[in-house]
C-alpha cells in the first residue's frame, strides 16, 4: 500500500487581506524607545486586498505587481516573506501578486494586513507550519498592526498593539469613508498636540459597556482633523447620520456603525462625490485563520 504524503500546494490564489477599524484608540504613554503605548479594540471588516502566491524553488522572493510609491524592497509584503524565509530556513521563494484595493494612509491597516496574509499564506505554501505565536512575533517586527491580523480575531489590544485579548463584538454594518487624503502616521504621532496620557483601563470595562461602539474616543482624531481638512469635513458629514462616528487609526478613513445593512446603504446613497466610501460588514475571524 502506497503511503499518502500531504504536500503543500504550489500556488495559493485569492488570499484576502481584510481591513480593520479601531473602535477607539487611546494613547496611554510613550516608551523610552519612542514607541507609544496604546489601548484599542480592533474590528475586522469584509473589505480586503487580495494576494496571490506562487512558490519558487530558487529561493527568490519577487513582487510581480507594481505599486506606485512603494518600492518592492521596502514593501511590508516582501519584508514579511523574507522574515519568514529566514526564520524557517526554507529553501523556497515566491512570486507575489497583489490586487491593491484598500487605500494607503487610510488608518485601516492595509499594508499591515497584506504582510499578515503573506505570513499566513507562506506558512502554508512553504509547508513550514510555524505556530501562530511565532508568526505574530515576526509580524510585530514589521509593524504594530500586523500581529492582530495574524491573531485572526477581533481583539482588545495593549502595549504597542501586540498584547491581544479576543473580544466578542455584535454583527454590524459600517459606512467607511476615505476622503481621498493621505495621512502619514508619523505626522500624527509626532505632533506636539497629541494627548499621550489617557488613563489605562481593563478589558472588562469595555466588555461591560452596553454600547461598545460609543466607548472611549480616538486620541489621534483631534490632531488629524486639525492638520487635514478633508478628514474633518468627512467626519462632520458622517456625524449627521451617527453621533458615534469617528476616525480609525491615524486616519484618513472615518466610519460609523449601523445595525442593519439598509441603514448603512441609505447613508452611502448620500455620500458626496468627492469622497470614496464603502458599506462593509463586520468579520468575527480572519479568513485565513486555519493557516496557522
Amino acid at each position: 500500500m502506497t503511503a499518502v504524503i500531504d504536500l503543500p500546494p504550489a500556488e495559493l490564489r485569492d488570499c484576502p487581506a481584510p481591513a480593520k477599524l479601531n473602535l477607539f484608540l487611546h494613547v496611554t504613554g510613550r516608551r523610552p524607545d519612542g514607541y507609544h503605548t496604546l489601548q484599542t479594540v480592533f474590528q475586522l471588516i469584509d473589505w480586503s486586498d487580495t494576494l496571490h502566491f506562487r512558490r519558487r524553488d530558487d529561493g527568490v522572493i519577487a513582487r510581480t505587481t507594481d505599486i506606485p510609491g512603494v518600492p518592492a524592497d521596502t514593501d511590508l509584503v516582501v519584508r514579511a516573506a523574507r522574515a519568514l524565509q529566514q526564520a524557517s530556513g526554507t529553501p523556497f521563494g515566491v512570486d507575489i501578486e497583489i490586487e491593491k484595493i484598500l487605500p494607503m494612509g487610510g488608518g485601516i491597516g492595509g499594508g499591515s494586513s497584506d504582510a499578515a496574509t503573506t505570513l499566513l499564506a507562506l506558512n502554508r505554501l512553504w509547508g513550514v507550519n510555524l505556530p501562530r505565536e511565532q508568526l505574530m512575533r515576526l509580524g510585530l517586527a514589521l509593524g504594530a498592526d500586523v500581529p492582530v491580523f495574524v491573531f485572526g480575531q477581533n481583539a482588545f489590544a495593549e502595549g504597542v498593539g501586540e498584547e491581544l485579548t479576543a473580544v466578542d463584538l455584535p454583527q454590524s454594518w459600517f459606512v467607511v469613508i476615505h476622503p481621498r487624503q493621505h495621512v502619514p502616521t508619523a505626522a500624527i504621532f509626532s505632533d506636539h498636540r497629541l494627548t499621550r496620557n489617557s488613563p489605562v483601563f481593563i478589558v472588562a470595562d469595555f466588555a461591560a459597556c452596553t454600547n461598545k461602539f460609543a466607548f472611549g474616543r480616538n486620541d489621534l482624531q483631534a490632531v488629524a482633523t486639525a492638520k487635514f481638512g478633508e478628514v474633518a469635513r468627512a467626519l462632520e458629514w458622517l456625524t449627521e447620520y451617527s453621533p458615534h462616528a469617528r476616525m480609525t487609526g491615524s486616519g484618513a478613513c472615518v466610519f460609523a456603525r449601523f445595525e442593519h445593512e439598509q441603514d448603512a446603504q441609505r447613508v452611502m446613497e448620500r455620500l458626496p462625490p468627492e469622497w470614496d466610501g464603502r458599506c462593509v460588514r463586520s468579520l468575527s475571524h480572519h479568513p485565513l485563520t486555519a493557516f496557522a
